[in-house]
């Protein structure tokens, strides 16, 4: 894959945290919309300006790909019938924008014939930019700085991991999954790229994301950048994802690792998701 493809993705990652800050900067004032799993969910200005920047950016430099940002309705026909689709978040964590915690991010991934190739996540209220390229590493770089190079933790043993889990969005039974596990603690942050950073950095070595909520715009961008830095990212019950469906949810939830505890982790999580009444939904027919 042509570099060119990263530095365009980190150019309009920054651009669109660029005008987030001035709206951060001032009084934020949110709307509910009702989003593609027909639920109501918060959106501002700044989400919709930021996605704006972003997919003019990337129709300008790749007219050819197919772009799906969760601000911008959904061309299916289009989308599926292309091997190069864009998976845009504006604004993920929008909870954590409106509350000004700092906690949200720019996320944008690129998929192949539906496997994740590319991925950049940028923090502007931090800034701070995961990005990566399949078979190129996950870096990291901060206030504008020299990236550097992120590889997860080694650790197997569950008792000495830590669990990234959500601020905004924490199920009751999260604590039933620490407990059982036996991990040793819990982080809460907000938006999915960050946590996968977390994992990509060792401040923590798994993320387990309950819910049938998340969308692939909040999974391929950071997927490529924790598989890059040696972790695995697929769904609660160890299935990877696929971003040619039609269906954008994330159906079976969310496990991202340091990749060596993986297999483990699916086969101590699933009996504690069937007791708490989790199973694999089907997927059969979505694309």
């Amino acid at each position: 894959m042509p570099v060119n493809e990263l530095d365009a993705a980190i150019a309009v990652a920054r651009k669109a945290g660029a005008a987030i800050l001035e709206h951060y900067s001032s009084d934020i004032i949110s709307e509910n919309k009702i989003g593609v799993d027909n639920r109501s969910e918060p959106v501002t200005a700044a989400d919709r300006e930021a996605s704006r920047i972003i997919v003019e950016g990337i129709e300008e430099l790749f007219p050819g790909d197919a772009i799906l940002s969760e601000e911008e309705a959904d061309k299916l026909e289009e989308r599926l019938s292309n091997t190069r689709v864009w998976f845009v978040d504006p604004i993920d964590g929008t909870a954590g924008f409106i509350k000004k915690d700092g906690d949200f991010a720019v996320q944008i991934g690129l998929a192949e014939n539906g496997v994740a190739v590319l991925g950049v996540v940028y923090l502007p209220a931090k800034d701070i930019l995961y990005s990566a390229v399949r078979g190129g590493g996950s870096f990291v770089s901060e206030n504008g700085g020299r990236a550097r190079r992120v590889k997860v933790s080694a650790k197997t043993d569950f008792t000495e991991m830590d669990l990234a889990v959500s601020r905004d969005h924490r199920s009751p039974k999260m604590s039933r999954i620490v407990q059982e596990l036996g991990l040793r603690k819990e982080v809460e942050r907000g938006s999915v790229g960050v946590k996968i950073g977390l994992i990509a950095e060792q401040t923590c070595d798994l993320y387990i994301h309950l819910s049938h909520r998340t969308k692939f715009w909040d999974t391929c961008g950071p997927q490529v950048i924790l598989e890059e830095a040696g972790g695995r990212l697929t769904d609660l019950f160890g299935n990877d994802f696929r971003y040619d469906l039609g269906n954008v949810q994330n159906l079976n939830g969310i496990l991202a690792s340091n990749g060596v505890a993986h297999a483990s982790a699916v086969e101590r999580l699933t009996p504690i998701l069937h007791k708490l009444g989790r199973y694999k939904l089907s997927t059969a027919g979505l694309s």
